[in-house]
């Protein structure tokens, strides 16, 4: 997904996949749109986060102009 500067805000959605070695993360958006996360964005300062968690995050521009999520806040 390439970034739209418009676009980029809060944002909520639920982690469907979570590796704890690599430490990486996919967040699916109401609309369809996946956007990958590290654990260094999990606010609570876990570095975790359980598959089906319900999360919201911010949008941000990641390497090669795709989408990222951030701050990534469990709920």
């Amino acid at each position: 997904m390439q970034v739209n500067p418009l676009t980029l805000g809060i944002s909520r959605g639920i982690v469907t996949q979570f590796d704890r070695e690599t430490g990486l993360g996919i967040i699916a958006c109401a609309d369809g749109t996946e956007l990958r996360f590290h654990c260094i964005a999990i606010t609570d300062g876990s570095r975790s986060v359980e598959v089906g968690a319900s999360v919201c995050f911010r949008v941000f521009p990641g390497m090669k102009g795709n989408a990222e999520a951030g701050v990534v806040e469990k709920l």
